[in-house]
């Protein structure tokens, strides 16, 4: 799937591979085999080994992995084991604070995708987004809750990581970069809490949001799909398009130059899906 039109994108251990094959079945757009926070200290080497097999096992198989944090005894070991696979797509790069990381991690020649979910790594996003292989960015609002100090679940708490994403958001498109990535929610059985976090990032300009268990897919993927009544309203302004030159009222709105450029991207992406 085009990496434009990626809405959930769901984590799997790489300790637990007969895990990767049905998150690969599932409705998930993409799947990151994680090789860090999902895996204990102890149990890194097993882990690359693990993933080492299912890659060399299944070369059909497309999908991203988490590599663990720069700084740390593994950065190096897990980017040669990508680097050995074409069918690792892209890499994850967990609490990215440097451009020195990633270019470390470009010479794997795989789109790279910053994890940003540390204050050092909010400092760095005015050079980290200029990065020579970096695509997007993703966001980790827990760690970075839990690195700030906040109180979890609180408004104060929301305000200050909306400010985190704001940040991304900005550096993103100032850049070129696609629309940055959602942080995961921590709830499982909450659907409604889900959805309703998944819309609130889509209405803040994130194009799709991490996953960590495959009941948060539905609800995800719903809510990053223009709906029938947006590609309606769309089509009507494309189609008011051709009937006028410059601005024009449609509904009782002013049509101009932004309004048309939603209504085009909301048919784009409603493409895609269909596709």
């Amino acid at each position: 799937m085009s990496p434009d039109a990626l809405r959930s994108i769901l984590f799997v251990p790489a300790t637990r591979p007969e895990r990767i094959a049905k998150a690969l079945a599932s409705p998930a757009d993409a799947v990151i085999v994680d090789l860090e926070d999902a895996v204990a200290e102890s149990d890194k080497a097993v882990a690359r080994e693990s993933l080492d097999t299912f890659l060399n096992h299944n070369p059909q198989a497309r999908l991203m992995v988490r590599v663990n944090a720069p700084g740390t005894g593994h950065y190096k070991s897990d980017l040669a084991l990508c680097s050995r696979y074409a069918n690792v797509t892209r890499l994850v790069i967990p609490k990215t604070e440097s451009c020195q990381a990633l270019e470390t991690a470009a010479t794997c020649n795989k789109p790279l995708w910053p994890l940003i979910e540390t204050a050092r790594g909010l400092l760095a996003l005015p050079t980290l987004v200029y990065v020579s292989g970096v695509e997007r960015l993703s966001f980790g609002a827990l760690d970075m809750g839990a690195e700030l100090g906040l109180e979890t679940g609180t408004p104060g708490a929301q305000q200050i990581l909306d400010q985190s994403r704001y940040a991304l958001l900005i550096h993103s498109r100032a850049a070129g970069l696609m629309a940055p990535i959602e942080s995961v929610h921590p709830s499982i059985e909450d659907t409604a809490a889900i959805a309703q976090a998944a819309k609130r990032a889509r209405e803040m300009g994130f194009s799709g949001m991490l996953c960590i268990h495959p009941k948060q897919l539905p609800p995800i993927n719903q809510a990053f799909t223009p709906s029938e009544a947006e590609i309606a309203w769309a089509n009507k302004v494309m189609e008011g398009v051709a009937q006028h030159t410059g601005a024009f009222s449609l509904d009782g709105q002013m049509v101009d130059a932004p309004v048309i450029a939603r209504a085009q991207g909301v048919l784009a992406k409603a493409k895609v899906r269909a596709s």
